[in-house]
This record gives structure tokens, sequence and C-alpha cells, in this order.
């Protein structure tokens, strides 16, 4: 744990040094993230595929508590408009075949690598050493959609619509709240699944920890929690220093993503807070005694992580976020892109499923 709080503790420093003291205070977001993720379990992997293999519709109550609870924390935030002095944005996006098809590929990603977008981070932070081949494909995935986004960008879509913007901020809230309640009072319905998690903590102190941590990242960092994007910049900053010229490519001549590109990794804000997530892991395993390294060397194991976080990295790009991105905080942002996205991944989780048994043998599901 000593070697652990250095490490925490010069990161913080460093963040504070290249961003002040508002990219210190997301770094610490991130780290809690992290710590929340390993206490409770709390995830969306090994639920979405309980329901769609054993229709366990319970498997849904905790992600369906995170969203909503997400959705109640953004709301007050988004009427407002800003924060600390800055103006806040929820997680909009268009509405298209490119989010549709991006979900349901990463839906077979994630069955296949074994975890989503932070997933594979905490699962990282808790010593499962395979997550670092499939970050390590994540980012190539990422990359490899980044330069293709305009073809993407050309299939037929509308602008996104954001409830918010359309009904004002709380009769949208409310008209979500009720819906994403009646989802959750209706997997409820099953009393018969036994309870499978290990978690230290309940799932409800997960669902509202993490909306709580989610609405202080909208108002620290203006925009919402989000994972993946780090994992296109991580991919194009190696394929820089590999002699790849980002002048060829559309997407990282954005304002955005150029300066993303050329700064330090450390003033990117989902950077940080990814690099958080993993600490803030690995210290919660420490303290509960649960951190053991393993990696599964079979493999079958080590080509499914690899086409898993190609497809995770790929999809994520081009529908604009993952469970966490996509799926929460435009959800909770009230974009209507989100709930494409909900629908979308499902077919690709019983896909992945279906092959997971060819990459770890009979059983796997």
């Amino acid at each position: 744990m000593a070697a652990w709080a250095l490490l925490v503790a010069g990161l913080g420093l460093a963040a504070l040094g290249a961003s002040g003291v508002r990219h210190l205070a997301l770094f610490g977001v991130g780290l809690l993230m992290g710590a929340v993720l390993v206490l409770t379990e709390i995830g969306f992997t090994a639920s979405l595929r309980r329901f769609v293999l054993e229709f366990d519709t319970r498997a849904l109550r905790a992600p369906l508590a995170l969203i909503g609870l997400t959705t109640l924390a953004f709301a007050p935030l988004l009427s407002l408009g800003e924060a600390f002095g800055q103006p806040l944005a929820g997680s909009g996006a268009p509405i298209g075949m490119q989010v549709a098809l991006g979900a349901l590929l990463f839906g077979i990603g994630m069955q296949l690598g074994g975890g989503c977008g932070s997933g594979t981070l905490y699962s990282l932070g808790a010593g499962n050493g395979r997550m670092l081949l499939v970050i390590v494909a994540f980012c190539a995935g990422s990359f490899l959609a980044s330069l293709q986004m305009g073809w993407w960008q050309s299939l037929p879509g509308i602008n996104a619509v954001v409830l918010g913007q359309v009904l004002g901020w709380w009769p949208a809230a409310l008209l979500q709240l009720i819906l994403i309640a009646t989802l959750w009072w209706l997997a409820g319905l099953r009393p018969d699944v036994a309870n499978r998690s290990r978690a230290v903590w309940p799932l409800w102190v997960g669902a509202l920890a993490l909306a709580l941590l989610n609405m202080a990242t909208l108002a620290l960092a203006g925009h919402p929690w989000s994972i993946t994007w780090a994992y296109a910049l991580w991919g194009a900053k190696v394929a820089t220093q590999l002699g790849w010229d980002p002048a060829g490519a559309p997407f990282w001549q954005a304002p955005f993503q150029s300066s993303a590109l050329s700064g330090d990794l450390l003033q990117d804000v989902t950077s940080l807070m990814d690099i958080g997530l993993v600490l803030g892991a690995l210290g919660a395993a420490l303290a509960a005694g649960r951190w053991a390294w393993r990696w599964d060397l079979r493999f079958g194991a080590m080509i499914a992580a690899i086409i898993g976080g190609l497809l995770m990295g790929y999809g994520a790009r081009i529908a604009f976020g993952c469970t966490i991105g996509a799926l929460v905080s435009g959800i909770a942002s009230t974009s209507l892109h989100g709930w494409l996205w909900f629908v979308a991944v499902l077919p690709g989780v019983w896909l992945g499923a279906q092959l997971r048994p060819l990459f770890f043998g009979q059983g796997a599901q």
C-alpha cells in the first residue's frame, strides 16, 4: 500500500502541475470510481449476458438504477448550464446506423474481452493481466475507427435529439425517470434468481456512488464521465511515435483532437480519470485483501482478448461511447442515442455469448 500511495501522490502532483486543481480533483474522482467498481462489482458485461441468455431480468436492476440516479443527478446541473464558471454539456450524439452498428460490435466485443470500457480498467487494477491485451487491442480498434469516421458519419441518420433541450431539463428528466422506474419495477418481477455477487458493498451503494461521481465529473470537467476517448488518443499517440502523420486524418485535425494529440497526456481529462480508475481499483483490491495477479494464458482466451478489444474499440468510437459514455451518460443526458445504443447492444451481447465457448470451452456462457 505504501508504494501505491506514493504512486498516487506522484501522479496527483503531476496532474496538479500540468493542469491545476480542477484536474487534480478529477483524478481523485477517477480513483473513487475505481474503488467503487471493485468493491460493488456493479457492471454491464455479465448483467447483460445473464439477461439475454437466461432472461434474468433482475440482472438489469443495478444498471437501470445507475442510469436513473445519474439522470436525477444531471438534471439540476444541465438545467443551470454552467458550474464553476464553465459551460456544461451532456453526452448528446446523432442517431443513426453508426450508433446501432457500433453498439452491436461493442456488445460482441465485451463478451469476448470479458469487460466493457470501465470493466477492463478496474479488472486490470484488481489484477487481471489479460486486460492488458484487451486494452492494447481496444486502443488499436479505436484508433482505426477514428481514421474511418468520415465514412461512418455519411451513413443515414439524424442529428442529436436531446429531450432536455426539447422539453426542458426537468420535464425530460421526469419523463425518463418514470420510464426507468417502470423498467426497474418490471425487472424485479422474477423473484427466483439467486444473488451471484461476491461484492464487498451492495450494488445500490455502487449505483448511488457512481451517479454522484458522474455528477462531480460533469461539474468539474464540463462533460459527463467517459472512458473510451482515451483509448483512441492512446492509440493515436503510439501511432505518431511509429511514424504516422495525423495531417492526412480529418478526425485528428479537429481542434479538440489535434490539441489532445499534441498535448501532455495528463492534460486530457478522460486519460487522467482512466488512469485514476485503475489505481483506485488497485488500492481498493489491496485494502480489501482481494488483489491477486492472474493471467489466462490459454491460446483461445488471448485470441478472444484481442478480437474483443478490437471490436470494442472500433464499436465505441463509431457509436460515440461505451456502456459509460453512450449508455449511462448518454441516457442520463436525455439523449435518444443512448436508448438506441441500449437496444442495439443486446443482440451483440447475445452473439458474443454464443461465440465464447469457441474461445473458452464449453460452459463458458
